[in-house]
């Protein structure tokens, strides 16, 4: 058997999916052993696999970019499917492989996976090491002064920036060692990521560029561009002022570590509102995580009980309009339909639809859940669930659920032009900006000469918001006290 000095190291790749950065991979690599490096497709009910339709898309073209990478310094990515003990079990007998690496990964699913693997590995003499990456700061060593996690966010921000800036960035290998012999690796094409009949992703790949370069030129566009001026900027869904680094960083193609340093630096030229701002918002990523880390239900639980009695309708012609973008509503159509088309929704965008369905609708946000998590390429565990919540006023430090955003109000204010609809919600390109956002209001003629029939090119609203306000807060009011 070979000697541990010599013996191959399995470099289990999981949502890390970048050569720099990589506290795992570095430390293999600095051993001066040779590394196997491997990516297992776990079986959905792992938790751990992609978490919808387009994230698989993503991870397809991810995994490509992460194979072509490791190919460039002398390694090569393997492929496997199944459970990960078996997997891992199997590649250590074929590999003679004497350890296995990973950086940590901090969904439920995942942490139980985990804890039973490596001791299943250790109790064989496998050596198990694991490495922190996918967050800026571990969920477990983030406590109160009471010694107990944070339900509010600003004092858990407060909490990231005493706790010092996370580690300098670093460059990815420029040699990986190889072992004597490759392990068998299933193909990409194999796993059928890849939408077919209908292509409903067409439009991505004009869109996206998954993989850590492109994960890297996004950053740098950002930095370079955009995120001066972003704290009023990111509010306008016309405008391309966010970073659009989200699905990056849900896959891991990018570190958070590497934005944070990469805006922080900047104080000197851009002004310290924008760079603060978007740096808060990174760090709402990891009190996501930090909620999930320590309500494992999250995704599936009110994480405030008092929601439990909650008297949600039953509605799928309602959800099903919603999901296509027929509301009547533009602000919200427009929405659903760039989720549909490109994948992602504009945040503010996001805030509206979900509250349109949540409350105008009165369906429960674990429905709105479920779908973004099918149909959006950053797709997380930890954000999805903890942002519905926070929407519905169910979740830790929520906005309130009496606060209900009025698509008419909120398009007006942020798409005053109509821009963002005009560009989804094609039926209406031609409506005079004072009617764009309620063309239910629009005279006849105007309607007339921008070739709009009410209910049949476009639709009439699902539901009157007054009256969906008003039954959305009756049904709030019927809650008890306290959960």
């Amino acid at each position: 058997m070979p000697q541990p000095s010599t013996s191959p190291i399995l470099l289990w790749f999981r949502k890390d999916l970048r050569l720099a950065d990589n506290l795992a991979l570095a430390s293999a690599v600095d051993s001066g052993r040779p590394v196997v490096a491997v990516y297992i497709r776990e079986p959905e009910d792992a938790g751990t696999g992609p978490l919808g339709a387009a994230q698989s898309w993503w991870l397809h073209h991810s995994l490509s970019a992460l194979s072509a990478a490791l190919s460039g310094v002398g390694s090569r990515l393997t492929l496997a499917s199944g459970d990960a003990g078996v997997v891992l079990h199997r590649l250590i007998a074929q590999t003679a492989a004497t350890a296995v690496y990973w950086n940590r990964r901090y969904d439920p699913a995942g942490i139980a996976i985990d804890s039973a693997l490596k001791a299943s590995l250790v109790a064989k003499d496998i050596e198990v090491r694991s490495f922190a990456g996918q967050l800026l700061h571990e969920p477990s060593r983030l406590k109160t002064k009471t010694g107990g996690p944070y339900r509010v966010y600003t004092p858990f921000w407060r909490a990231i920036e005493a706790a010092g800036d996370p580690h300098e960035p670093f460059d990815a290998p420029s040699k990986i060692a190889a072992p004597c012999s490759w392990s068998e690796s299933e193909t990409l094409e194999t796993w059928k990521l890849l939408p077919t009949r209908p292509n409903w992703a067409q439009e991505f790949s004009g869109l996206w560029v998954p993989g850590e370069v492109g994960a890297l030129a996004r950053l740098n566009a950002f930095v370079d561009g955009a995120l001066d001026g972003y704290k009023a900027g990111r509010d306008l869904p016309a405008k391309p002022a966010t970073a659009m680094l989200s699905a990056h960083l849900a896959m891991g193609e990018i570190a958070p570590a590497r934005v944070w340093h990469a805006v922080r630096g900047l104080t000197e030229t851009v002004d310290a509102a924008d760079s603060i701002h978007f740096r808060k918002e990174l760090v709402w990523r990891d009190f996501c995580y930090h909620l999930l880390y320590h309500s494992p239900n999250l995704s599936s639980a009110n994480w405030n009980p008092r929601f439990d009695t909650f008297a949600w309708r039953d509605d799928p012609d309602g959800f099903r309009r919603w999901t296509k973008g027929q509301t009547g509503y533009p602000i919200v159509d427009a929405g659903m339909r760039q989720l549909w088309r490109h994948g992602i929704m504009h945040n503010r965008v996001r805030m509206i639809a979900a509250s349109f369905l949540i409350k105008h609708l009165l369906i429960d946000w674990r429905q709105g859940e479920r779908w973004f998590r099918d149909t959006l390429v950053d797709a997380d565990p930890a954000s999805n669930s903890a942002n519905w919540q926070w929407v519905a006023g169910s979740g830790a430090d929520a906005s309130p659920f009496f606060r209900i955003f009025n698509p008419l109000l909120q398009g007006e204010k942020f798409d005053p032009e109509g821009a963002y609809v005009r560009k989804f919600v094609p039926e209406l390109e031609k409506l005079d900006a004072t009617y764009i956002h309620r063309p239910f209001d629009a005279p006849e003629s105007v309607l007339s000469a921008a070739g709009i029939t009410l209910g049949s090119t476009y639709p009439r609203p699902i539901v009157d918001l007054g009256f969906g306000r008003d039954r959305a807060l009756a049904a709030f009011k019927a809650l008890p006290a306290r959960g």
